[in-house]
């Protein structure tokens, strides 16, 4: 009988090899974000141990790559995890069935799909000058570490189970709305969620991932941050709605 582990990342990808994944990026860029020059020169570990303890492959003696090393060093993730990817639309309007002025589809890996998202968030977020009261005032439609923390805990905490939706970023004139597969998970219920230190993680191992490479720096304080960004800029405070299938988030713009 197969092994069933208790977060649905470390569960192996039957279909994928070892060779589905980078191993340059995993040698290059992940293990020397992970461990310190120190540990990698003493460390006599084969490349197979090295994914195993990440939790990338089963083990040395499996190979086979975990959900989660398809995510992180997969060559085409998508192909084994179609729903892993960002589904952008930028609307000229206030409604869904308002004109579309940019689509974009972005895949690749966790990284890649991060990196990618906040490029097209930049590009869209719009930066005004104000002379009108002597020193230039710069003002600014959303403040990006507001995206950046939107962004991250809607991939982290969204579901892979069961899914093949994306999570969605649809930016109107008026808002941004991040919309997440999954309803809350474990200690967060749908009555408390987005309150003070109440926390939870579907996918520990992604944001281990992400504390790894540098996208977070502390667990559960994503959405005070946010939170502290809008206000700080002027904006309302994000808003959220959930049920058992999905999470919205709802970024005003700065008026």
């Amino acid at each position: 009988m197969n092994k069933v582990y208790k977060y649905y990342v470390l569960n192996p990808v039957p279909r994928a090899s070892i060779e589905d994944l980078s191993k340059v990026f995993f040698e290059d860029i992940y293990l020397k974000a992970a461990f310190s020059p120190d540990v990698l020169k003493e460390n006599n570990r084969s490349y197979e141990e090295r994914l195993a303890s990440c939790k990338m492959i089963v083990s040395p003696d499996d190979t086979t790559p975990t959900i989660l090393g398809i995510l992180t060093l997969g060559k085409t993730p998508q192909d084994y995890i179609p729903g892993a990817y960002i589904q952008f639309l930028r609307i000229d309007g206030t409604e869904l069935t308002d004109p579309i002025i940019d689509e974009f589809v972005i895949k690749g890996t966790l990284i890649d799909v991060v990196n990618r998202t906040e490029d097209k968030l930049m590009a869209h977020n719009r930066t005004a000058v104000d002379i009108s009261q002597g020193p230039h005032i710069l003002t600014i439609d959303y403040p990006h570490v507001a995206f950046q923390q939107i962004l991250y805990n809607s991939i982290m905490h969204r579901t892979y189970e069961g899914t093949n939706a994306p999570v969605r970023v649809y930016w109107y004139n008026d808002r941004v709305e991040f919309n997440s597969p999954g309803g809350p998970y474990g200690n967060v219920s749908i009555e408390n969620f987005g309150k003070p230190g109440i926390t939870d993680y579907r996918n520990p191992n992604i944001a281990d991932v992400f504390k790894t490479i540098g996208l977070i720096q502390r667990y559960g304080v994503g959405i005070q941050t946010a939170r502290n960004a809008m206000l700080k800029n002027g904006n309302p405070e994000p808003e959220f709605a959930c049920n058992e299938s999905m999470i919205v988030c709802v970024l005003r713009k700065n008026r």
